[in-house]
């Protein structure tokens, strides 16, 4: 499902946070966790439709 999506996403990106040297790595992840947001978003606005 898209919310585990969202979810496993957002803790990559936490931990990728946590290091270092892992900023590139971080803002793929949260790159990605915008895409999988904004879709989520949309879904959830055409359920209300």
């Amino acid at each position: 499902m898209l919310e585990l999506q969202i979810e496993s996403v957002r803790s990559q990106m936490y931990e990728a946070y946590k290091q270092e040297n892992a900023y590139e790595q971080a803002l793929k992840l949260s790159q990605k966790l915008d895409e999988l947001l904004n879709e989520f978003e949309g879904l959830t606005k055409q359920m209300c439709v």
